[in-house]
């Protein structure tokens, strides 16, 4: 059973994979050519910085909890 699905996946792959690929570059032209490209770019680095911003709080958070409970017991 667990051979069937793989294959079955495998063939669904083969099919949409290169179907996906087109589709991706005609949506990456058409971004470029309406000059939402930049939107995309700027959106997604406030997304990833906001993440880098919120783990290095949390880091601090934790390293505070841990000297409290290193100094306390």
């Amino acid at each position: 059973m667990l051979i069937a699905s793989k294959k079955a996946l495998s063939t669904c792959l083969l099919f949409v994979l290169p179907l996906t690929f087109l589709l991706a570059q005609q949506d990456t032209d058409f971004m470029r050519s309406m000059g939402k490209m930049y939107v995309v770019v700027a959106v997604i680095a406030a997304i990833f910085l906001g993440i880098v911003i919120y783990l290095i709080r949390l880091d601090r958070k934790l390293t505070k909890l841990e000297d409290q409970i290193k100094n306390h017991g």
